[in-house]
């Protein structure tokens, strides 16, 4: 979270570098599968109110929407997080093995309080149903008994912009690093940027806003054409385009 004059842009640059967009859910998990000058509560999508989340209740999935709403937000360039399904996403991945921690070596005798894991590749279900706790905790305490998902948008981005810089501590979750935010930010990242063979960008509206071509196999004509802006939408791995 910042306030940069165009945070959203600059969120999208620094994710390019860090997240391949074809790759980012582990194999096991593959068949399984910012700011805003608005201050109204983010309203939920259409394809959140046919959906029946699988693993988060009714409380945590209204937080869920709220926070991945204001982490890529719908503006002027694009759709956001929700349009992309992004919050079906992280619900899918919930209930599959890297949702479980099966994916990570983990010792056998690490310390855990309240089913967590003191190790930071815990699983990642855990973390979120804590932290979503914690956070809503917070929110009651310091904003006269409201939660999350019932704050006005400048509020909620202000609340994460504290997670993410390690402004509030939480007691059963660790503020920053390995975190309930660390987790929430990198899973709305992939998202919205991965393949939408795993349920997730909807309509390839990630890829469509930075260019990305998806799966296409041949880009032989295009290669001694550096600043040419590629010309064809995206397609992706199972053959649908956009």
């Amino acid at each position: 979270m910042s306030n940069d004059k165009e945070p959203r842009h600059r969120f999208l640059r620094q994710v390019l570098a860090i997240v391949p967009a074809a790759t980012v859910v582990p194999g096991a998990a593959l068949t399984q599968s910012m700011q805003s000058t608005s201050d109204a509560p983010p309203a939920a999508s259409v394809s959140a109110k046919a959906y029946a989340p699988s693993y988060f209740t009714d409380a945590e999935w209204s937080f869920i929407q709220a926070a991945v709403d204001r982490l890529i937000p719908a503006d002027d360039h694009g759709p956001g997080a929700l349009a992309a399904n992004v919050h079906e996403f992280i619900d899918h991945q919930m209930e599959t093995p890297y949702g479980h921690g099966k994916l990570w070596s983990v010792s056998s005798g690490s310390a855990t309080r309240n089913g967590l894991s003191d190790e930071p590749r815990a699983a990642r279900h855990h973390i979120y149903r804590h932290g979503i706790k914690s956070c809503d905790d917070h929110c009651i305490k310091q904003y006269g008994g409201k939660t999350f998902t019932q704050l006005d948008h400048k509020t909620q981005e202000t609340v994460l912009g504290e997670m993410e810089h390690a402004k509030i501590e939480f007691d059963v979750v660790p503020a920053r690093t390995f975190s309930f935010f660390s987790y929430l930010l990198g899973n709305v990242k992939e998202g919205f940027f991965a393949d939408p063979i795993y349920g997730d960008n909807k309509d390839m509206v990630g890829w469509k806003m930075i260019g990305f071509p998806g799966a296409r196999a041949d880009f032989m004509d295009w290669i001694d054409q550096p600043g040419v802006k590629y010309p064809y939408g995206p397609v992706s791995i199972e053959g649908r385009q956009a």
